[in-house]
């Protein structure tokens, strides 16, 4: 688990590394914490200040890489390759809130099938990913919280996300539901005071 401190950290090397690339410059990370170096997941999430929409979301579900390596290389993704917007301007980017999402390892859940996916998954606590085939969609712990879903609504969406129809949690045979936990870490306002949303 980290620690506040460490996660304002990831923050503020995430908001430097997006300005460094938005201004052609290389950013280079100094004196890095042990824990940095640890495989993690993580995503960083851009949203607009204070509407609070989103504006960008990339990361890497699997801890595959160094945490501090996928968060450089999360953070400038989030900003310029999300398919679903444009690039963020340098401008823009101090109108922007920088949240950082470190992941727990995903876990298969097994030996369930349709409603009996409710009792395994906690809102607040649980991210998902649903995955079918070539078909994957994942959403973030903090996602139900915010869009005040039920369990059975964030399953839909997540089959949404994976490109599938809303109840196929509930009759597939050949689904696959993950979940995992994270730590969010969110700036309250832009290069202000973070706070750590969900443990």
């Amino acid at each position: 688990m980290l620690s506040l401190e460490e996660g304002t950290t990831l923050i503020r090397i995430a908001r430097e590394n997006i300005r460094a690339h938005l201004s052609g410059e290389k950013y280079f990370v100094k004196g890095i914490d042990d824990k940095f170096r640890i495989n993690s997941g993580v995503f960083v999430t851009l949203k607009t200040y204070p509407d609070n929409d989103l504006r960008g979301c990339i990361g890497f579900p699997e801890p595959v890489y160094p945490l501090i390596d996928s968060l450089l290389d999360a953070s400038v993704a989030s900003a310029t390759r999300d398919p679903r917007f444009y690039p963020v301007s340098t401008g823009e980017l101090d109108n922007l809130l920088v949240e950082v999402t470190v992941l727990s390892s995903p876990v298969l859940i097994e030996g369930k099938k349709g409603r009996e996916y409710l009792d395994e998954i906690e809102i607040g606590r649980d991210g998902l990913i649903i995955e079918m085939g070539f078909q994957k969609g994942l959403l973030l712990p903090q996602v139900p919280i915010e869009w005040n879903w039920d369990k059975e609504e964030f399953l839909s969406h997540t089959c949404i996300k994976a490109g599938l129809p809303p109840d196929s949690w509930l009759s597939e045979d050949d689904i696959n539901i993950y979940k995992f936990t994270g730590q969010v870490f969110s700036e309250k306002n832009p290069n202000g005071n973070v706070e750590e949303l969900v443990r």
